[in-house]
């Protein structure tokens, strides 16, 4: 069903877009008449240095530098273990130059090891020396850095964790690893090719150079196409309007549940990270366990939809989905899935929802998605009135928040891996990087409206509204507590995005039926765990409603591993969820406007 812009849509984009950070910003402009040549400056710096504010940096070292120039004990702390660092790396120095160079069948042993997540010294030959000393010295360092940049009494701990990121990103930057010269790994292939991996490497970087100037976007590679090869279990497009396209996927078995599942992805990633290969679809899987599957793909917002709102997003979005399922499975109630923060906006809905009497939801599943934002992992190094200001202005400029900003965000968190193991291998060894089904989708980034944006940032993560009781919908405060229906909560145990412990804090916000799942893997690969992955394992406990809360250490250390997926459990209890089993529903609804538009993955999906 195509749907064509409302006269009050068209108004609101016809105006200028006020992010939702300037409370009152009439008045605000009343006094200060020349405050858009400040935001414009902030925009214009804001560009040079990828969103961050400058203000916020030196504000965090300055927090450091006076606690620490006031705290003696840590000063003289930080001497011994200058000397103990320097003690540790001399010694093994002048062993590896003796001949023991700390091998595996040496009696040497390396007084400092990389951390679990950081992979660039696993070749064997940075266990030889000179390579070893090398190596052994900048861990020692990053060691140092790690006791100055620690907590301190009446340190901000926000600013404590920024001195420590910053200090790391520096220190990565100068690591021996990104030096042709001192990593034996590029000085052993520059022989064995004869420097054709320089040659092979130059081009590499030529080419992201000219990318990334042009914002082109990369082509996916031969056999992870969107369409034929990824995004490819069947279906058929039966609702679109400007925020999204409904998918409705065609059933593969004579009978399915009754009660159908609707899919809300966030909206700062294409919806297919659900629907990779067939062989790793959770879509693909549901189907097969015999589910009527929807899923919501949204747009990818350009600077003339600025103005969309968190409040677009659950309107037009998640109850407009709703609306069309419910005229195209009458009389049925739907089971509703959020992940990442699609799972944020589907808790707000269905708090909302509760409140106003709508009980069209069987159930909630909520996949790697937070509604509490206190410990939401080291995305809140970004956020402060500072940076969420910064970044505001420069959305107020551009429209959005453009897709390398984003990403070079998450990447930062991990820059060991994503982005200096990168350039090594591609730079400096020449190598290509090799396609993935998760990586075409990794690079297949959007854009984020920047009033939605805005609000998302302040009122979820800066202000911490939902789990406070301070989030409105519609003039009047909601809460979890008013969701009555069953949950299934889902973390993953390496998550630097959505910590399993801020996830977990679901259970102190509702009193509803809850299932929680503790899954293996990180934000993406923790989800996509099909039946048949290998080294797969999960925890898996219920909660019954009303029942008193339990600490997540606690409740972890009562659970059993349960090894493989978790998946199969998840459609078990879906299935328990649900009223039996019927013929599957026609595609669409034609006689009541949502008939079949295109087959999927739809046109949405193929927005850059």
């Amino acid at each position: 069903m195509e749907k064509t812009p409302s006269k009050r849509t068209e108004h609101r984009a016809a105006q200028v877009p006020v992010p939702t950070s300037l409370p009152a910003s009439g008045d605000l402009a009343s006094r200060h008449k020349h405050q858009n040549m400040d935001r414009a400056m902030r925009a214009a710096v804001a560009r040079v240095t990828g969103g961050i504010s400058p203000h916020s940096v030196q504000e965090a070292w300055s927090d450091w530098a006076l606690h620490l120039s006031r705290s003696p004990g840590r000063q003289l702390e930080l001497a011994e273990r200058a000397q103990v660092n320097l003690l540790k790396t001399l010694t093994f120095s002048a062993r590896a130059l003796a001949g023991k160079d700390g091998s595996a069948s040496s009696e040497v042993t390396a007084p400092f090891a990389p951390k679990d997540y950081d992979h660039r010294f696993a070749d064997p030959s940075w266990a030889k020396a000179p390579f070893s000393i090398w190596q052994q010295s900048f861990l020692s360092v990053q060691d140092w850095w790690d006791q100055a940049t620690d907590n301190m009494r009446g340190l901000h701990k926000q600013d404590a964790d920024r001195t420590r990121f910053q200090i790391r990103q520096l220190l990565d930057l100068v690591a021996p690893s990104n030096l042709p010269w001192m990593n034996p790994e590029i000085i052993a292939e520059t022989a064995r090719t004869n420097g054709k991996n320089l040659v092979d490497g130059a081009s590499h970087f030529t080419q992201d150079m000219i990318q990334t100037l042009t914002q082109s976007h990369k082509p996916a590679p031969e056999g992870y196409k969107i369409g034929p090869d990824l995004a490819c279990t069947p279906g058929q497009v039966v609702f679109r309007n400007d925020l999204f396209e409904l998918i409705q996927y065609s059933p593969q078995t004579d009978q399915v549940q009754a009660e159908p599942v609707l899919f809300v992805p966030a909206w700062i990633m294409k919806y297919y990270i659900l629907d990779l290969s067939p062989h790793n679809s959770m879509i693909n899987y549901l189907v097969q366990q015999g589910f009527t599957v929807f899923m919501i793909s949204w747009c990818n917002p350009t600077a003339d939809q600025s103005y969309l709102s968190l409040e677009d997003y659950r309107k037009s979005g998640v109850l407009a989905a709703l609306d069309a399922i419910n005229a195209i499975v009458p009389d049925r109630k739907v089971h509703a899935n959020g992940y990442c923060l699609g799972g944020t906006l589907l808790a707000i809905t269905a708090a909302t929802m509760a409140r106003d009497g709508d009980d069209r939801l069987a159930s909630i599943t909520l996949m790697a998605a937070q509604v509490d934002f206190a410990e939401a992992g080291e995305l809140l190094m970004f956020v402060d009135e500072s940076q969420v200001a910064f970044v505001e202005d420069m959305m107020w400029d551009q429209g959005y928040l453009d897709r390398p900003q984003m990403s070079r965000t998450f990447s930062a968190i991990r820059a060991e891996d994503l982005i200096y193991t990168r350039a090594v291998n591609r730079y400096f060894l020449g190598k290509d990087d090799l396609p993935t089904d998760i990586g075409v989708w990794n690079g297949d980034t959007t854009r984020m409206p920047a009033q939605m944006h805005s609000e998302y940032l302040r009122g979820l993560f800066l202000e911490n509204r939902l789990s406070a009781g301070r989030f409105a919908v519609e003039g009047r405060v909601i809460a979890l507590k008013d969701i009555s229906i069953p949950m299934f909560v889902v973390a993953t145990e390496t998550d630097h995005i959505a910590p399993w412990r801020s996830v977990y804090k679901t259970k102190l916000f509702t009193d509803c039926d809850l299932t929680f799942v503790l899954t293996k893997g990180g934000h993406n690969g923790g989800i996509l765990s099909e039946p048949g992955h290998p080294n797969r394992h999960f925890r898996i406990g219920h909660r019954p409603a009303d029942a008193l809360y339990v600490g997540p250490d606690h409740w972890l250390a009562g659970q059993t591993t349960v090894t493989g997926s978790w998946w199969p459990a998840y459609a078990t209890w879906l299935g328990d969820q649900s009223s039996g089993r019927e013929e599957p529903p026609k595609t669409g609804n034609p006689s009541l406007g949502y008939p079949p538009l295109c087959a999927a993955p739809g046109t949405y999906v193929h927005q850059v």
